[in-house]
Order: C-alpha cells, then structure tokens, then sequence
C-alpha cells in the first residue's frame, strides 16, 4: 500500500510540476538519457591537491601532498567545465534554488564508482555533509551537500552523520576568492559538535564541487583531530 501511495503521489506532482532536462529541455527528467552520455564520467582518481592533477593508483592523497594534509583521498564523478555538470550544479545551489537536483548529481558520482570499480567499498564508512552557515541554510533553505549525501546514504546504505560538523563562522563565498585567500577565508571556520561520533570511524565527506580543497582539507582538519581514522571526499565535480 505505501508504495502504491508513494507511486500515485509522484505520478501526480509529474502531472502538476513536470521536469525537463536541463540541457536540451526535453520532457522526463532533469537529466535525460542523451544528455548524461554528454558528461566524460571519471574512469580514474587523481590526488586532490596536485594541479595539473595527479592519477593515482589506489585513489589516495599522493605521496608528496600527504605529507601535508588530512584529506586521504577523493571521489570525483566529472569535471566541472562541462556544461551541463556546471548547469546542474548552479541551478542546486543558487536562485531558483532546484533542490531535486540532488539524485541527478548523485547518479554521476555511481557512474563514476562504477567505472573505478568501487561501488562496494564503503561498508565500514560514515557519511558527513560539509555544513553551511545557520544564516545560508536558512536562504537557501537546505544544505546542498547534505542533499547529496542524504542521496548516498539511501542508495549506498552508508550511515550518515548529520551534525558531525557545524560551520560557526559565515564566510564569504569561497568561488570568487583566489587559493590562499581561500585556505585563510575558511580556517578555523568549522566545529566537531559530536567527537564521540567520529571518534575511530573512517568518514566520507560530502560536498558538490572540489575547487582547491581549502574547505574539505579545514573540515578534514578539525575531524581528524577530534579522533576520526580517515576522512576522505566524494563530490559530483572538481573545478580547475
């Protein structure tokens, strides 16, 4: 029966709020068939912070950057200089705010574990969205990479920690900084509200764009020292 609900009232809101893709507007979907074979998914995992990035074998920070940060390594569907990842990614994040966006962006990031062969690996890993501000979650009415990670957590069966971390202080937006001023615009920005939590689990951090790593590095900061055994990142996209 509650599926028999669940599929009338999804039937009814296509009727009311139909969805077209977003690229070629095509009725269906936000994302239609034709349009996600336009995406170039990842077959191969880089190292984070090395630009041009670096391929690594296990998917793992490199040996030189790891010398340096927390972050063990990164899941990353597709580059954000495509059109149509940007697009998406746009229309979920600013005005008009589409929050169903969330399993479209998600459904790239399984296309890419599927070609890297690891769609099975996260039995022992917890989930944690990287937090917004109280004061641009109550704008925007949702946290963008909690969507996502909600999304992996139903598809994955991946626990998910939703106050692992808070953001305490409200920066700036990071995408019209440059690399340092980013890393200085977002230190000490972020709180682990529940060590206990974290404390000897391995984490995935989710987030929708991995640029220069400033804000999942500080996050992976404060969670490593409050006692986390790894933190590692899975985004839909990673910028130049």
């Amino acid at each position: 029966m509650k599926n028999f609900l669940r599929s009338a009232k999804k039937i009814f809101l296509d009727i009311l709020f139909p969805k077209f893709c977003l690229n070629c507007e095509r009725e269906g979907d936000y994302l239609c068939q034709d349009c996600f074979y336009l995406i170039d998914i990842l077959d191969r995992q880089y190292c984070p912070f090395c630009f041009p990035p670096k391929i690594t074998i296990d998917g793992k920070t490199c040996q030189s950057c790891k010398e340096t940060k927390k972050l063990k390594g990164l899941f990353c569907a597709a580059s954000y200089e495509n059109f149509i990842v940007k697009k998406a990614i746009s229309r979920f994040k600013y005005k008009p705010y589409l929050k169903d966006l969330a399993p479209v962006l998600v459904s790239l990031i399984i296309a890419h574990l599927a070609k890297i062969n690891k769609l099975s690996d996260f039995g022992d890993f917890w989930l944690a969205p990287v937090p917004l501000h109280k004061r641009k979650l109550k704008l925007r009415g949702y946290n963008q990479a909690e969507e996502l990670a909600k999304e992996i957590s139903k598809v994955f069966k991946i626990p998910l920690l939703n106050n692992a971390l808070i953001k305490t202080k409200n920066t700036p937006a990071q995408v019209e900084l440059k690399k340092e001023e980013r890393r200085e615009n977002i230190k000490n920005a972020f709180l682990c509200k529940n060590p206990g939590a974290i404390k000897n689990k391995k984490i995935l951090l989710v987030d929708d764009v991995f640029t220069t790593g400033a804000t999942m590095e500080e996050c992976a900061r404060v969670l490593k020292n409050k006692g986390a055994k790894e933190v590692w990142g899975m985004v839909a996209a990673r910028g130049g």
